[in-house]
């Protein structure tokens, strides 16, 4: 069932990004879902997270309960991701099984595959610029121990295999007393972790003349008991500015912490897939971090199955692996996406990619195993983030390790940790104190 919203409104609630909070569909959007049961389901990165707390926020402002599932609810959002074709095939089969409800679209798909969705459904579709200009109006947070705060929009590369530069657009950075606003108000509530996120976060300020180094050193002098995550950083935007970002982390605010996605080990195939950077680039920046801290975590991303990917080009992205020794290893199968430029070139079958994921996953947790058998035995400080369950929480080193403390310990307990146990993605500590 739709909510009673004029034909006119509906059509401009179709139109992605281009429909501002100021139209009357966005505000009769809005209006249809004050005061009901709401049910919000989230996909995707951190950035879509970030738009579902901050509509959260919105609806209890306006008199909404959050229901704890579509069952419960009056009317649901589903908050789309559309990075990779099976990720796309299931929104479209959750968006067809929630075709009976009220049914409310955000996120990515939107802007980009909009008839994919009505051929399931037929929804009203939130763009997601109108949550941001309807938070303003809130600017409230509610009280958590992990805050998301989006940097940015977008992103000005070029890669050609992206469907999300298509779905967001071009870098939009957001003002930096915004940013810091968002900072202070989620400390002030009890945030003990603070993650920055964009489509690109290293970009940041390009469009603007600012930069995220300038915008690190301004949230490191917030005042509070917290950190900051800082989220994924192109390297070809990385490079531009790499000692300025480098001595940016050494706040003592900042965790030591870099999800570098290089996406191959192979030159020929970043060419291909128009990342602007090599793997040499991407080299230089690992180990110019690794020259200040040490021990900083790396994380990347690769795509295995990439089209035209030769056998030789994989194994580079083997080698690369073992020469870097990420902490963390992120394999997608590559698939092909609408609306790109390769989105009509020969693709591997799915039995390549598959042995090429399986071989790269177990290339890594080789990696994994020899990193965090060093780890094992050492004293580390650390502050609680999370509660995982009763009797049981996560923390963080400064390098942004995963340990997992069986004590009932408030969220923000700064301590100390011996790391006893490996289990891979993160540790089991035992409290020093």
């Amino acid at each position: 069932m739709k909510p009673t919203i004029p034909e006119t409104s509906k059509r401009n609630t179709l139109h992605g990004s281009e429909t501002g909070c100021g139209d009357a569909s966005a505000g009769e959007t809005l209006a249809a879902l004050c005061n009901r049961r709401v049910f919000i389901e989230t996909y995707g990165c951190r950035y879509n997270f970030g738009d579902s707390a901050k509509l959260t926020e919105v609806l209890r402002h306006r008199g909404c309960t959050l229901a704890d599932s579509p069952d419960d609810a009056d009317a649901v959002i589903v908050n789309t991701c559309t990075v990779v074709g099976p990720t796309e095939r299931r929104m479209l089969r959750r968006l067809s099984a929630l075709s009976d409800r009220e049914l409310y679209v955000t996120g990515c798909m939107p802007a980009v595959q909009r008839e994919a969705i009505l051929s399931v459904c037929d929804p009203v579709i939130i763009p997601p610029d109108a949550i941001r200009e309807w938070y303003r109006d809130v600017g409230t947070v509610t009280g958590g121990s992990v805050g998301i705060v989006q940097i940015a929009q977008g992103c000005n590369g070029a890669c050609t295999y992206c469907i999300t530069r298509f779905a967001r657009g071009p870098l939009r950075s957001f003002q930096k007393e915004e940013i810091l606003q968002q900072v202070r108000a989620f400390t002030a509530a009890g945030a003990v972790e603070i993650q920055f996120t964009a489509q690109d976060v290293s970009s940041y300020g390009q469009d603007t003349g600012h930069s995220l180094a300038g915008l690190l050193t301004g949230a490191g002098d917030v005042p509070g008991n917290y950190r900051i995550r800082v989220g994924m950083m192109n390297p070809a935007t990385v490079i531009e500015d790499l000692d300025g970002i480098v001595d940016a982390f050494s706040g003592e605010r900042i965790f030591k912490f870099i999800h570098l996605p290089v996406q191959s080990g192979s030159d020929e195939v970043l060419e291909r897939m128009g990342r602007r950077y090599t793997v040499e680039d991407f080299c230089e920046i690992v180990a110019a971090f690794r020259r200040r801290f040490p021990d900083i975590t790396v994380a990347t991303d690769m795509i295995v199955g990439f089209c035209g990917e030769t056998d030789e080009a994989f194994s580079a992205s083997l080698e690369l692996v073992r020469r870097t020794r990420p902490n963390k290893v992120n394999v997608t199968r590559y698939s092909c996406r609408p609306f790109t430029s390769l989105s009509k070139e020969k693709d591997f079958p799915d039995s390549v990619k598959k042995d090429r994921s399986r071989l790269l996953l177990a290339c890594a947790e080789e990696v994994y195993a020899d990193v965090n058998s060093a780890c094992l035995g050492k004293e580390v400080p650390f502050i609680v983030t999370e509660t995982v369950r009763k009797g049981s929480v996560m923390a963080r080193s400064p390098m942004y390790q995963g340990i997992v403390i069986n004590e009932d310990l408030p969220c923000g307990y700064e301590g100390r940790v011996v790391l006893k146990k490996d289990r891979k993605y993160f540790f089991i500590g035992e409290r020093v104190f």
